[in-house]
């Protein structure tokens, strides 16, 4: 498999110092009582927000500081592209030069009151971006280093602190012919070719045998049903519920590599007609090992309530010998407009930030052969892990899944993140108001009868 190009900017480092005047004005910013954030501004990419600390005057930043994101920024190649555009006339960049990365600084609490922003502009700082050629380069740091802010006089006016870089992250893509649900192939796209790489079957586990039966994958079935169901609920719930729900994964030649599992039924709460945060369902993500089904991670979703009313979700990873789950990826998308489904350690835009130098390790095995060797927990994600799209209620959804380069070793590696991106889609459907009736393909037949 072929990945395709990506660039990964990132802001970070940011730090300010603000001079303390001997005889303070009214208007001077003091750094112990306010705070400081800064919107970072990417040409036709979503404003991103960070904090900014402050440092005292007399401090330097260190040297060798570990780097601290604050704002992360994705570039496919088509991204690139347009960024450097040709001009018809001359054959050369019509952006080049031109196109810069924006910060705006303010001091104050981010937020806003009676729709006023509360935070007072305290400088305007532009870098400017020559991003020909950067996918190809290890890594290309286009500002590193103090820039004096504000309107105070040369020589003691405040200093910010920033580092932007950008370095190759190549992805490998996946597209969805159809909607999960609908049993459809799996396409690998690069540019304009599209190839067919895994195909997925949706089926209903029956009450009597919660495992994914596959030819291959038979010959421990009554170990497999012990520890599937210590991960979900076996007993049967009263009212409004979604179970049963499951999707393989198979190569070409036919062999399953992956599986999204409903081990826990999605539940109407009480008194209500949706799935509530306090009672999730949940998806067990498996990978094949040892002639039967392991664990990789666990996706639980529920429904959001009030303003939002999006569709929560928290995906961990699951150890090896039992130790507990660790948290990758918590937020929400909107359950109209849908989302896409990131997982980036270390970068703001997620919706769980955990540092790339987080004491709390996290791996994907390396193939169904060496799972649980001695990798734990000595290996860790890094970066940019996977994204999925999602689709809002109601809409054709195919989705579209980026995995990083550096997280498949193997064919089953890939299979896992897709079998994920499957599952949450389904989540979407599966976390619908109980009021609202769901098609045919995620109905069993006797609830078609009803």
């Amino acid at each position: 498999m072929d990945p395709c190009p990506f660039l990964r900017l990132t802001v970070g480092n940011l730090a300010l110092k603000i001079p303390v005047a001997s005889k303070p004005a009214r208007s001077v910013v003091h750094p112990s009582s306010s705070p400081c954030f800064c919107k970072i501004k990417l040409k036709n990419f979503p404003l991103q927000t960070a904090v900014v600390p402050f440092i005292p005057p007399e401090n330097q930043f260190p040297d060798g500081h570990v780097h601290n994101v604050a704002a992360t920024f994705h570039l496919s190649k088509s991204d690139l592209e347009k960024f450097a555009g040709k001009s018809i006339f001359a054959g050369k960049s019509i952006f080049a030069g031109k196109l810069s990365l924006r910060i705006s600084i303010y001091t104050g609490r981010r937020g806003t009151t009676c729709g006023v922003n509360s935070g007072k502009l305290l400088a305007k700082v532009s870098v400017p971006l020559d991003l020909a050629g950067t996918e190809s380069r290890p890594c290309t740091v286009f500002h590193n280093g103090w820039i004096s802010v504000g309107k105070e006089a040369k020589g003691s006016s405040a200093r910010f602190h920033l580092n932007v870089k950008a370095e190759p992250d190549p992805r490998f893509v996946f597209q969805f012919d159809g909607e999960p649900e609908c049993s459809p192939q799996v396409f690998q796209i690069q540019g304009n070719i599209r190839q067919p790489v895994f195909t997925c079957k949706f089926s209903f586990r029956s009450t009597g045998d919660r495992n994914q039966r596959s030819r291959s994958l038979q010959s421990d079935l009554g170990s497999s049903r012990s520890w599937l169901s210590s991960f979900g609920s076996e007993r049967e719930r009263p009212g409004k519920e979604r179970k049963g729900w499951s999707i393989t994964v198979h190569d070409l030649s036919g062999s399953p590599v992956a599986a999204a599992s409903m081990v826990t039924p999605f539940v109407a709460s009480p008194g209500s007609d949706r799935v509530s945060r306090s009672n999730p369902g949940s998806w067990l993500i498996l990978r094949p090992g040892d002639g039967t089904w392991k664990p990789w991670g666990r996706l639980e979703a529920w429904r959001e309530r009030g303003g939002s009313d999006g569709l929560g979700y928290r995906f961990e990873l699951i150890p090896d010998m039992g130790a507990a789950g660790i948290v990758l990826a918590e937020s929400t998308l909107s359950s109209h407009k849908g989302g896409k489904f990131l997982i980036d350690l270390g970068s703001s835009s997620n919706g769980r930030v955990t540092p790339v130098n987080s004491n709390s390790p996290a791996c994907s095995p390396r193939g169904s052969g060496d799972y649980g060797l001695g990798l734990w927990p000595y290996c860790v994600y890094r970066g940019f892990v996977m994204s999925a799209s999602v689709e809002g209620e109601s809409k054709c959804s195919k989705p579209s899944v980026e995995v990083s380069v550096q997280h498949v070793n193997c064919t089953e590696d890939a299979a896992a993140f897709v079998a994920l991106a499957a599952a949450l889609d389904l989540s979407m459907d599966a976390c619908r108001l109980f009021s609202h009736r769901l098609r045919k393909e995620l109905c069993q037949p006797h609830d078609l009868l009803s």
